[in-house]
């Protein structure tokens, strides 16, 4: 991007430049933010929202880069606008684990700890606001509502673990990928998506085994065991339309 297109002649002096782009008097981006009626932030008017913006930076990653790493030191808080991030640990033999799937809306990075305790992946090109952790810890003194929504987004991926272990631990293959499948078309219900049998799969089989503790093999299995059934519709590798998501959903209940 040449100098001009901020509103400078190529004559005029970098740091101007510096002051005009980091120093804002809060981030308009905010105001056109499409998930913004999902997100960390929808509970504040719109004066909250333009002092509030002013701690965030928004930021583009692009398909498989990494947003922040297991045992990195937990500086930041990051809320999803648009794409998919994959949460993931390594084990100590090299295996990954993946715990979870962040879209549009969702935000992660708060932690108890000084350091992040998993690695946040792309894996679409994703935009992001970026938020420094001890600015938006007193923010939810200043905006009480803000702390409440945190603590409800907390508690519900709290619950989404608790659920995850249930998975690993307990249901049998055909069960896990339904279960996976009709939890993605619950969240489906994100801008793009306008057909409400269409369940996006951004994330490739192998990210979907790591997911569900099965092999590449036994989830393609599973995939075409279910077309079969007529309870999915396979459109290429990143698009499922759910024929049936009633019997799906009990199915994934082990009926």
């Amino acid at each position: 991007m040449s100098i001009s297109s901020y509103g400078f002649s190529d004559s005029e002096p970098e740091r101007s430049i510096r002051l005009v782009k980091n120093n804002p008097p809060y981030n308009a981006a905010c105001e056109k933010c499409s998930s913004r009626h999902i997100s960390l932030c929808n509970v504040l008017d719109a004066d909250e929202l333009k002092k509030f913006s002013k701690i965030s930076t928004n930021f583009h990653k692009n398909a498989k880069q990494i947003i922040c790493s297991e045992d990195e030191n937990a500086d930041h808080i990051y809320n999803i606008k648009s794409g998919a991030v994959r949460i993931s640990k390594m084990l100590s033999d090299g295996r990954r684990q993946i715990t979870g799937f962040l879209f549009a809306g969702d935000f992660f990075g708060l932690s108890c700890k000084d350091r992040y305790s998993y690695t946040a992946e792309a894996i679409t090109d994703v935009s992001i606001c970026r938020f420094p952790r001890a600015k938006i810890i007193k923010s939810f003194q200043d905006f009480p509502a803000l702390g409440e929504r945190a603590f409800d987004m907390t508690r519900t991926e709290l619950e989404s673990t608790y659920d995850q272990m249930l998975l690993l631990g307990r249901k049998t293959a055909k069960e896990k990928l339904c279960t996976f499948l009709f939890t993605m078309w619950q969240k489906s219900d994100r801008p793009g998506v306008t057909n409400k049998d269409e369940v996006p799969i951004p994330m490739s089989r192998s990210d979907i085994a790591d997911y569900l503790g099965l092999t590449i093999e036994t989830i393609s299995r599973q995939f075409t065991h279910l077309h079969k059934l007529g309870l999915i519709e396979l459109d290429g590798a990143h698009k499922v339309f759910l024929k049936n998501p009633a019997a799906l959903s009990a199915m994934a209940e082990g009926d």
